[in-house]
């Protein structure tokens, strides 16, 4: 392309540049930020000003006598109260212009106005002296930068008016030259201003890494404990229907089939044979109904709470369980059902695999934590399973897993020739 065209063509792209899109939102961002930056810088320069004449004024002191240095004192006291506060403000209001001009949206840390004591404990933190240190360094990239793209944009206006004061042509000259160059320079100039000033606003306004970190695992907390209260809200819910249909639907049919059997006792044998084998299936089939009904949650443990469930667990297990519970404030549903389920593994695993002849129980709340021990006297060995793998190695895998649905821990000291230790530690509030 000729040199004459290329020079052509980026007159043509700075002229266009002028009334561009880009150029207007710019520009708009730049002229906002000055307002806001030039009030930011009265209100901080204005407090700081104040507090420093306190400062010295108490230095002086005795000159003035008790009542003025009262008020130094209370100025002193109240002027970080009053700064914090006009540093807060001004964020939100930076917040609010980077939105209406950029469309660009900084999330808010960790609120510091709530971090105690007040109003010591937000000065700190580092996102209030972020906020601060961003609308000192707006004075800059506000009130300067916004500064020269007004006189950009205003070169036009200032140019004509020298020359409406009579001014020597090449003077004048001069100054047209002068304005032209300022004016195609004003788009330039504003985007470079919006570009500083939203890679400022992200770094010192949003949060810092580790706070976004802190919200990412505190907010992944929050959806683990909902998904955990949802299965389990599905479980009770499973195990209400199941109870109160298909469980009911089996007892009636059990007892009309042990009906039947009576009278049909003189029956033929083919036909006697018949219904006894429908009974007893019907009979084996409401067994392991509510036997699953009880695996999915039983509802002993909403109707009479956690002692009770493990008091049926013990009752139930094929060996001797001594049973401990003291829990003086219930925990969180979701945590007793993990609870339970631990323990029911647990004697479960035992009862198959541990060749013990006792076990003993004890479930315990120290403070905000629920501390689970099961205790057998068998022969030892027990290791987490790997990968798939059945056997006690699985059920133990599973009871670690249950463990860590609700944020909790859990322990195995399984010595060859035994005893077998399972202790879990479960917060109460998951």
């Amino acid at each position: 392309m000729p040199q004459a065209d290329l020079s052509s063509r980026r007159v043509r792209d700075a002229v266009s540049a002028l009334w561009s899109a880009p150029t207007r939102r710019a520009t708009g961002n730049a002229l906002a930020a000055l307002l806001v930056a030039a009030v930011g810088f009265i209100l901080l320069g204005g407090l700081a000003l104040i507090w420093v004449a306190a400062i010295a004024s108490l230095i002086q002191w005795p000159v003035g006598g008790w009542a003025l240095a009262a008020a130094y004192i209370a100025v002193v006291v109240v002027g970080p109260v009053l700064a914090l506060w006009a540093v807060q403000g001004l964020t939100a209001l930076q917040r609010s212009r980077l939105r209406a001009t950029r469309g660009l949206e900084i999330p808010a840390g960790p609120r510091a106005a709530e971090r105690r004591p007040w109003p010591v404990g937000p000065w700190l933190t580092a996102a209030t002296w972020r906020q601060l240190g961003f609308h000192l360094l707006a004075i800059l990239t506000g009130v300067v930068g916004g500064g020269l793209v007004a006189v950009c944009w205003l070169a036009p206006v200032a140019a004509i008016a020298y020359l409406a004061t009579g001014r020597p042509p090449a003077a004048g000259a001069v100054a047209v030259a002068a304005a032209a160059g300022l004016l195609l320079a004003a788009p330039w100039l504003a985007r470079q201003v919006t570009r500083a000033d939203a890679a400022s606003a992200r770094a010192l306004l949003g949060p810092a890494r580790s706070e976004e970190l802190a919200q990412r695992v505190e907010s992944l907390a929050r959806s683990r404990a909902d998904v955990v209260a949802a299965a389990d809200a599905e479980r009770r819910r499973i195990e209400r229907d199941l109870h109160d249909g298909a469980q009911q639907r089996l007892v009636s049919l059990a007892m009309n089939l042990g009906m039947a059997r009576e009278r049909f006792a003189g029956a033929p044998e083919p036909v006697r044979r018949a219904i006894a084998d429908a009974h007893d299936e019907a009979v084996l089939a409401l067994t392991e109904l509510r036997e699953f009904i009880r695996g999915l949650h039983p509802a002993v443990l909403n109707d009479r709470g956690l002692d009770a469930a493990l008091s049926g667990l013990a009752a139930r297990a094929p060996l001797p369980v001594r049973l401990r519970v003291d829990v003086p404030r219930p925990a969180s549903p979701s945590v007793e059902a993990v609870a339970y389920f631990i323990v029911s593994e647990a004697l479960t695993n035992v009862a198959k695999h541990a060749q013990a002849a006792r076990a003993e129980v004890t479930v315990t709340r120290d403070g905000d934590v629920l501390r689970v021990t099961v205790t057998d006297d068998g022969s030892g060995g027990a290791v987490p399973a790997e990968g798939d793998d059945a056997g006690a190695g699985s059920g133990l895998r599973g009871l670690t897993q249950r463990a860590a649905a609700v944020d909790g821990t859990l322990t195995i000291d399984s010595p060859p020739g035994g005893p077998t230790v399972i202790a879990a530690e479960l917060p109460c509030e998951s």
